[in-house]
């Protein structure tokens, strides 16, 4: 009896232990959750009441906000926005509150007076309304906050808004080919398309974020069940190299031009040649990216200057006479006899343009006159493989690697042939702009290397990167290689002042000098050429202390010389951007 008596008092010790350790583990596990639930119900109450819905497993996805694009005053460093965000509201209808057919009669009436309605638009509103059992029927997507507020004023039963942030382009249609538009991909997600919006699209999208967490069945969290949250973070902003004032006068008179002759399209460019910065890109015919869908063609959302390789004709014959320069086959003063033609080269012999002979020419001549026989002589002193690493060298068959979505390359393979008859003839085209293509951005970069001494510069069209942490990146210049030296680059450009100064007049700005060049090139068709033509102008602003390279062209236009065309335009958007910047005259 004594032995089971210590065996029971010993097991009932045991158990005081137990029931002791028990309560300990309770009480530290209620204060956890007194805790926790502080932390819930006080601290993140107003959180976690927006993120719970009647499920089980909650994931919500918290979205960060698209970066802004801004335009800029290049003279004072002002930005303006080019893309951002804009808070609309969607217009909806609760039909179960919409208790019979009067009142939305009277409900569909009101909002046909605000939304101009009219005919079947009202009927199908009625329509929507009337369904009394619907607790959610879109009425308009984007409506603006002063129109929400007058429909607000009117209480109208059954009638409610959501909030919603869309894209915004405040600038309309300008530079619309260097933004492009945000889109939906095929899942129906915003993404961007074309141009900036499209190259830029992860870092302007940001990182989404989530938060996660188990709830039980009346729907709210449950306070020790795992969770964890990561916040958004936002798009970066950019500020573009493009000066809105340059662009927007620049565009304008593109477009006016492109009109009066009759184009079916039209690109320009403004660059720095001394650092590959672009004030200016426009590209005709463009669109508004608020309405981007309404658009004709979707052609209007290629940027020409970047998407449309071409023949570039007689504006090419001054980076041949560059390279000859360079490589010391000729100099300006070296002559040569003009024999009109030349019939052994091609099938078709290579005349000058209106079958004029030159007879006895020196390298200037050659350029002023845009004589076809003279630069295939230039080029044949140079051999054709050499020739052809000078044209490598300036970037042509490359893509320049500017920041904007759907940039091509353009084709020099004829250049590749090594052998025959053939190689020849492509290698002597080829020296006045024909057989091989370029792209408007590749000709204005392998001028500004003629402006700028002989760096052909890296274009950007992206100045500053903008994080949401509060850092900043600029972009550098970037030299990608010497193309030729110092001296063939001023050369070169003496000689393209004297075909402005002799040949190109209207393109000349009193009070400074102006070098370019003209290229009137017929367009290819197969088994030959057409009747029409691709006007280009290419100048340095000013020549003999260049700032700026500009190119302008026009597609088909209804005249036969580039030199009535795009030559006076140059002269007359020189002379305004001379003046923008107040650079002082020097002649």
């Amino acid at each position: 009896m004594l032995g089971n008596y210590s065996a029971k008092k010993e097991k009932l010790g045991r158990g005081d232990v137990r029931l002791k350790v028990t309560a300990v583990i309770f009480v530290l596990l209620a204060a956890w959750i007194i805790f926790r639930l502080a932390v819930l119900m006080i601290v993140n109450h107003s959180f976690y009441e927006a993120m719970s819905v009647n499920a089980h497993e909650v994931v919500s996805q918290l979205v960060p906000k698209r970066g802004a694009i801004y335009i800029q005053d290049s003279r004072s460093g002002e930005k303006f926005p080019l893309a951002m965000n804009q808070d609309y509201f969607l217009l909806y209808a609760d039909t179960r509150e919409i208790k019979d057919e009067q009142t939305a009669e009277n409900v569909a009436k009101q909002l046909s007076e605000i939304f101009n309605y009219h005919g079947e638009q009202t009927t199908t509103l009625f329509a929507k309304l009337n369904r009394r059992t619907a607790a959610y029927v879109p009425i308009e997507k984007k409506v603006v906050e002063e129109t929400m507020h007058k429909i607000d004023d009117l209480k109208l039963p059954g009638i409610y808004f959501v909030r919603v942030p869309f894209r915004y382009y405040p600038e309309g249609n300008l530079a619309s080919n260097i933004v492009g538009f945000l889109g939906k991909d095929e899942k129906g997600n915003n993404v961007g398309r074309y141009g900036i919006e499209s190259y830029w699209q992860k870092d302007l999208a940001g990182v989404g974020g989530n938060f996660s967490g188990a709830q039980g069945a009346a729907g709210g969290l449950i306070p020790l069940a795992p969770w964890s949250m990561k916040p958004a973070q936002d798009g970066v902003n950019l500020l573009l190299t493009i000066d809105r004032t340059l662009q927007y006068q620049s565009c304008k008179r593109l477009e006016e031009t492109m009109h009066l002759y009759g184009a079916i399209s039209a690109s320009l460019i403004l660059m720095d040649s001394q650092t590959g910065a672009i004030r200016v890109m426009c590209s005709l015919p463009d669109f508004d990216p608020n309405y981007y869908g309404q658009v004709s063609s979707t052609q209007a959302y290629n940027n020409n200057n970047i998407f449309t390789p071409y023949e570039p004709g007689s504006v090419f014959k001054a980076i041949t006479m560059a390279a000859a320069l360079d490589d010391g086959v000729v100099t300006p003063d070296s002559t040569f006899v003009d024999p009109g033609q030349r019939a052994d080269l091609c099938k078709t012999p290579i005349k000058n343009a209106m079958g004029k002979t030159y007879g006895l020419q020196n390298m200037s001549g050659i350029l002023e006159n845009s004589i076809n026989t003279g630069i295939v002589y230039v080029e044949e002193k140079m051999g054709k493989l050499k020739f052809k690493d000078y044209v490598n060298n300036f970037g042509f068959g490359l893509k320049e690697g500017v920041e904007l979505d759907t940039e091509v390359s353009g084709n020099i393979t004829t250049l590749e042939l090594k052998k025959g008859d053939k190689v020849d003839c492509y290698a002597a085209t080829a020296a006045f702009g024909q057989g091989i293509t370029a792209t408007p951005l590749q000709l204005i970069t392998a001028f500004g290397a003629l402006a700028n001494g002989g760096e052909l510069l890296k274009p950007y069209v992206v100045e500053e990167i903008n994080y949401t942490d509060g850092s900043s990146k600029k972009t550098q210049p970037k030299e990608i290689r010497r193309v030729i030296d110092n001296r063939s680059a001023k050369l070169v450009n003496a000689m393209l002042i004297n075909v402005v100064d002799k040949i190109d007049k209207k393109a000349q700005v009193k009070g400074y000098y102006i070098g370019g060049k003209t290229g009137t090139a017929q367009i290819p068709v197969p088994g030959g050429y057409s009747d029409q033509a691709n006007h280009t102008f290419i100048g340095m602003v000013p020549a003999d202390l260049p700032k700026f390279v500009m190119l302008i062209k026009l597609e088909k236009p209804d005249a036969a010389w580039a030199e009535s065309t795009v030559a006076p335009l140059f002269g007359e958007l020189a002379d305004f951007i001379l003046k923008y910047y107040q650079i002082p005259p020097t002649r």
